[in-house]
């Protein structure tokens, strides 16, 4: 199955994340692709930026290109109410009890922003699964590198949770049995779920590392200290196996030296913005920066370009 191209977009705050990732996703829909520009950034910039109010509903921003901002709060309250349920349907038998205390304590549970996020990610991916190209405004730092590690850590976990389930199977021989065609088929609701946790963990860690499906895009300032957030934000992804695919530096004037970048991220592919003097706020704005700067934005993974075939 075709699925969308993700770009990420990363950065120290104040370095223009947010206003690179509206000017590339401006771009790309200029040029023909279906866009959807997704702000995970709890300071949700895009509006501004645009001019346009977004929400968590899909709103046309220009011709193929929509936006959405997404509710962390929100979706934070969904996922514990898919946890609750499920729950509820694996321990059915325990209704007995009042595990109403126990979802209290749930609420509470470190993680829950980046199971939010993910738990978003997946939905756009399946609504969204016809367009071209998905943007990513993302949080800051620390949130956007639990977000990328949530799939290789909850793996783990989950691995060995399988691994204690059918150890309990085997000595307490809890399993239920079906006759289903003259064959035996093991039925168990827990090691159910987490099997299906392991395919879903899976899917969304390969999604993560295959270079053609998730582009990285960091965007740092000629400037040392957001030269130094970069580097950790570059380590955090070398560590969980996610490859960086351009670094932007951004605002960049004639009197700025990128020699120290370039000896940094060596045999990446490095893109150099230019200092707008004038606010890069609303579309006519926009629109007016990317015509002048068309031969930087064309220079896109040729997968990408390739995507509009």
């Amino acid at each position: 199955m075709d699925r969308p191209v993700n770009i990420f977009y990363m950065g120290k705050g104040g370095v223009g994340k947010s206003t690179s990732a509206a000017l590339n996703s401006l771009f790309l829909s200029r040029i023909g692709f279906e866009v959807l520009l997704v702000s995970l950034d709890p300071a949700h910039n895009q509006s501004d930026i645009f001019e346009k109010k977004l929400s968590d509903k899909p709103k046309q921003i220009v011709p193929h290109l929509q936006g959405i901002e997404i509710d962390q709060e929100q979706w934070i309250k969904r996922y514990l109410k898919d946890v609750q349920q499920q729950i509820r349907r694996t321990y059915a038998y325990l209704t007995s009890f009042n595990l109403e205390k126990y979802f209290k304590v749930i609420k509470h549970s470190p993680g829950l922003e980046e199971y939010a996020l993910i738990l978003a990610f997946k939905e756009i991916s399946r609504k969204f699964s016809k367009a071209d190209v998905l943007v990513f405004d993302m949080a800051p730092t620390a949130l956007s590198l639990k977000f990328f590690n949530l799939p290789s850590l909850s793996l783990v976990w989950t691995n060995h949770l399988l691994a204690l389930r059918k150890e309990i199977i085997k000595k307490r021989e809890l399993i239920t049995k079906i006759k289903l065609m003259k064959k035996e088929i093991e039925t168990d609701k827990v090691l159910s779920s987490i099997q299906k946790s392991i395919r879903e963990y899976t899917d969304l860690k390969q999604i993560f590392e295959n270079p053609y499906l998730t582009k990285i895009n960091l965007v740092m300032n000629p400037d040392l200290l957001s030269l130094a957030e970069s580097r950790r934000i570059v380590d955090g992804l070398n560590a969980i196996n996610i490859s960086l695919s351009q670094v932007i530096v951004n605002k960049m004037q004639k009197n700025s030296s990128i020699d120290h970048i370039v000896r940094e991220f060596d045999g990446v592919d490095l893109l150099t913005v230019p200092f707008s003097e004038a606010p890069l706020v609303g579309i006519d704005s926009l629109q007016r920066f990317i015509s002048a700067n068309e031969k930087i934005f064309i220079k896109q993974p040729l997968e990408i370009l390739n995507k509009a075939g």
